[in-house]
């Protein structure tokens, strides 16, 4: 198939498009900057700007759409453009165009209410009770893709959860950076199990639900390497991998929560230049347990991963020189 790949530009979009090509498909992408990838088309171009969005999709049979306003804070219409209208303005876009097949990569979060999740499977997108921008954007854009889905325009959602590995610079940089200065702590015990997703299983997980996607259309799937682990377990591998020191002192989830909230009103009033260093979905992140049945996903998308969390672990320290 030709295949456009949107938000190839990020670790996860990058291997999934060099996925995607690997197994035969032709590939171009879309996203702001370079992708930078051998072998594939580049388009640059926004979601914002439909002429662009109308050209990337003219003679592709499937698209894999990654792109997304992604950040634990910020302006609200700046996540509404992308992960609603961006959103809204390719489906369209792809559907005019006479495009087939239509993976929307989502987030375990457009259903996350900040209570634990100990093997669910996935629940409908819940926009209105969804914490943060992020995820409310996001589970409405599920909505609408899902609302798309038609007999000849297939619609698959997948949500990879917490997707990490070498190049990562969002969870794994910013958890070894935090850890070298030492301001990461654990949320109380740190036992809380939480499952993650190695950045080659997901993208596998991608090309399967592409290649499934008129067999098992309309359906959302959380792809997960199916391995739960403490937080502070994974905590300690990732900073293991990059030499870093593993938390050595912890705070209450209480605490955690209250300073959340706290940091968003600032952020809402003066926004850093980085991420908040705390805000209540990641206090909830790091003292709940999420993890996921990943009984169906397996058997509907026929996809395994192949990359375990240790092996992963080997893969970060050997992108560290380690």
């Amino acid at each position: 198939m030709r295949v456009l790949v949107t938000g190839a530009s990020g670790m996860l979009g990058g291997a999934t498009a060099r996925t995607v090509a690997a197994a035969g498909h032709e590939v171009r992408t879309f996203q702001r900057g370079p992708a930078n990838l051998e072998g594939v088309e580049d388009v640059r171009g926004s979601l914002t700007d439909a002429a662009a969005v109308a050209a990337a999709v003219e003679g592709v049979e499937a698209v894999v759409h990654l792109a997304a306003k992604v950040s634990l804070a910020g302006d609200p219409a700046d996540f509404a453009a992308v992960n609603i209208e961006g959103t809204r303005t390719l489906l369209g876009a792809a559907r005019r165009a006479g495009v087939r097949r239509f993976v929307h990569v989502s987030s375990p979060s457009v259903a996350h209410t900040g209570a634990s999740i100990a093997g669910d499977d996935a629940a409908p997108a819940d926009p209105e009770h969804a914490r943060g921008e992020y995820a409310r954007t996001k589970a409405l854009g599920e909505r609408l893709a899902l609302d798309a889905d038609a007999d000849g325009f297939a619609v698959v959602v997948v949500r990879p959860h917490l997707v990490w590995g070498p190049g990562d610079p969002q969870l794994v940089a910013r958890i070894v950076e935090r850890a070298r200065s030492r301001r990461l702590p654990l949320l109380g015990s740190g036992a809380a199990l939480i499952d993650t997703t190695y950045v080659d299983n997901a993208a596998s997980a991608l090309l399967a639900a592409l290649e499934r996607a008129e067999a098992v259309h309309g359906g959302s799937y959380v792809v997960t390497n199916g391995e739960p682990r403490p937080v502070a377990e994974m905590l300690a591998g990732i900073c293991a991998a990059a030499g870093a020191p593993a938390p050595s002192w912890s705070v209450p989830p209480g605490l955690a929560r209250a300073a959340g909230g706290a940091v968003e009103a600032v952020w809402r009033i003066r926004p850093g230049e980085d991420e908040p260093p705390m805000t209540r979905f990641l206090a909830d992140q790091l003292s709940t347990a999420h993890w996921f049945d990943q009984r169906r996903t397996r058997a509907d998308l026929q996809w395994r991963p192949q990359v375990s969390l240790d092996e992963g672990f080997r893969r970060l320290a050997a992108s560290y020189g380690r």
